[in-house]
């Protein structure tokens, strides 16, 4: 019986080890940034954002007044790029995910877009600090 739980033991100590060190790596490199938006093109855009390797969150705190074709794109020094467009955005306000294609390195990046693709304008602009 002692060599039961001597052996139960030590083999829950090694999976509990090697699956917390599996998992370890997917997060070691991965930098969230975050920032907050301000209005463009005449529009009224509000809250903060996080860029991390993998998505983009508008937070609880987001808002934006409205316009006819809103996306949700990254850019980088003033200037969107149409290749890291992320989707239509989902709703006006509040906290809403979106994906980073695997075709798009985030740290690419520093800016995170609300553009109107219909009047090809920014609507919003969060520029990420680290």
């Amino acid at each position: 019986m002692t060599n039961r739980r001597q052996f139960l033991a030590l083999t829950s100590g090694f999976v509990a080890t090697t699956v917390a060190s599996a998992t370890i790596p997917a997060f070691a490199g991965s930098k969230t940034r975050s920032g907050n938006f301000s209005g463009r093109s005449d529009h009224v855009t509000t809250g903060k954002t996080e860029l991390s390797s993998n998505s983009v969150v508008l937070e609880s705190d987001f808002s934006l007044d409205g316009a006819p074709d809103p996306r949700v794109g990254l850019g980088k020094n003033g200037k969107f790029d149409p290749n890291a467009d992320l989707g239509a955005l989902k709703k006006l306000t509040g906290k809403q995910s979106y994906q980073i294609g695997s075709g798009i390195n985030a740290s690419d990046y520093d800016e995170v877009y609300i553009w109107c693709r219909k009047f090809n304008v920014p609507l919003g602009v969060a520029k990420l600090g680290n």
